[in-house]
């Protein structure tokens, strides 16, 4: 595998596209409902290839399955404005009560973590497959609503090491899967926060959101004093490789809470250039890390580091997944108010599909049918039953399919032949079978 050097700076991050499994309707006809979405066979052999492997390394570092509740009330998805509820998909039941589809995971982890599981020993390694909604922007028209997921929550891990743990954990699902071309942009969420705080109120969440866009040009027009100006466009260039922008940071004037967030910055940073192991091409995982102070999540309820990994693809750079560290939410969600750390990241799964079909690692077909057992007259029926039964109670895996047609034997062996079937049992009315090989 050969390893390119990643870019000096992140994309701009409006420039980031979605994929989608769906395929163009035949004629032009829609009958699908705003943001549905349908996976074909093929596609889904294709999606479970993906997933098959991410649990695979989720398995190895010792994380367990978990599925929590698609519908959640909308006071636990809100809760402590960890989720915009512009976002949420809401329904109603017959009580009238708020309820959402859940447009995240990571909230109805938190939740199930510190009720359902109460008294559990720490840390949980927890990890999900699952879909996701969220609610399409005011003005758009059938965008997609759906969209599948798979990531990890380490409840109850917090500090240097599990923050590590959870982005070499990352670093090795971009290994398992085979792909090169990709890089990490780690960011600071509380710092930057703090970095926000000389900024009048009633312009912080405008500069807030300028610098999650990289938009320049709203930051230089904005009313600010020379000073504050100076200050924005500083925020928005803290992004590039680590030590060039650790260096700049260190030449602020930081309060002991932002120092030593930078101070745990650098040592992350430095433990991933050495001491584990290294990536398929013999090079650290630090390599592909780009240092983003300007990175501001989605959801509100990052605290310490956050990230996206973002893949260079034939039709330009996506991001494939992103995540953060959240010590404060679950305390919103337990009974006594109890502050547990936690951290995790959601990998798109449609977006991991765009990025690998270009390396031809993807299956290119449903797999195929290992015997077509073929009842040549209906007093067969019932052995070419049993006899299709027999072969599916074989000790491996062994597909099954009993022709319920009756065409001719010619037929029969075109349909075989175009369905990738290799073995035709045909079954007389005694239940004597005649193996034929194509």
């Amino acid at each position: 595998m050969v390893h390119q050097s990643p870019p000096s700076f992140p994309p701009k991050r409006g420039d980031t596209k979605g994929g989608t499994f769906n395929r163009p309707d035949e004629k032009g006809l829609n009958f699908y409902a705003p943001g549905a979405r349908d996976l074909l066979p093929l596609d889904v052999a294709q999606k479970r290839w993906i997933e098959d492997r991410l649990q695979q390394v989720y398995h190895r570092w010792g994380y367990h399955r978990i599925i929590t509740s698609t519908i959640e009330r909308l006071d636990t998805l809100m809760a402590g404005g960890a989720i915009d509820r512009s976002t949420v998909l809401q329904l109603q039941n017959a009580e009238e009560e708020g309820l959402g589809l859940r447009p995240e995971l990571t909230a109805s982890i938190a939740r199930t973590a510190v009720t359902r599981m109460a008294g559990v020993t720490y840390p949980q390694r927890l990890y999900y497959n699952a879909n996701v909604f969220r609610r399409s922007p005011e003005g758009s028209h059938n965008n997609q609503q759906e969209f599948y997921q798979a990531g990890v929550e380490l409840i109850g891990g917090g500090g240097l090491l599990a923050d590590a743990e959870i982005l070499l954990l990352l670093a090795e699902c971009m290994q398992t899967l085979g792909l090169s071309n990709w890089y990490l942009i780690l960011g600071e969420a509380g710092l930057t926060r703090s970095l926000l705080s000389p900024f009048p109120d009633v312009l912080q969440d405008k500069v807030r959101r300028a610098l999650a866009h990289l938009d320049r040009v709203t930051l230089e027009t904005l009313p600010l004093s020379e000073e504050l100006r100076d200050r924005a466009l500083m925020l928005l260039d803290l992004r590039g490789r680590p030590a060039d922008v650790l260096q700049k940071v260190a030449h602020l004037e930081l309060q002991p809470p932002q120092q030593e967030a930078l101070n745990h910055l650098k040592s992350l940073v430095d433990l991933l250039e050495g001491g584990f192991p290294k990536l398929s091409d013999g090079s650290a995982i630090a390599s592909r890390v780009i240092l983003d102070l300007s990175l501001i999540q989605t959801f509100d309820y990052y605290t310490g580091i956050v990230f996206e990994v973002v893949g260079e693809t034939e039709t330009g750079k996506r991001v494939l997944g992103q995540g953060g560290r959240y010590d404060q939410l679950l305390s919103l969600y337990h009974p006594q108010g109890q502050n547990v750390p936690g951290i995790g990241f959601g990998l798109n799964i449609e977006d991991l599909h765009q990025a690998l079909l270009p390396t031809a690692q993807l299956p290119h077909q449903t797999p195929g049918i290992d015997w077509l057992v073929v009842p040549e007259t209906p007093q067969a029926y019932p052995a070419a039953f049993a006899y299709a039964q027999t072969l599916r109670d074989s000790v491996n895996l062994v597909r099954v399919e009993i022709d319920l047609i009756g065409r001719d034997r010619d037929a029969i062996r075109d349909y075989a032949l175009r369905r990738r079937i290799r073995q035709i049992a045909w079954i007389e009315g005694e239940g004597s079978p005649t193996i034929e090989a194509l």
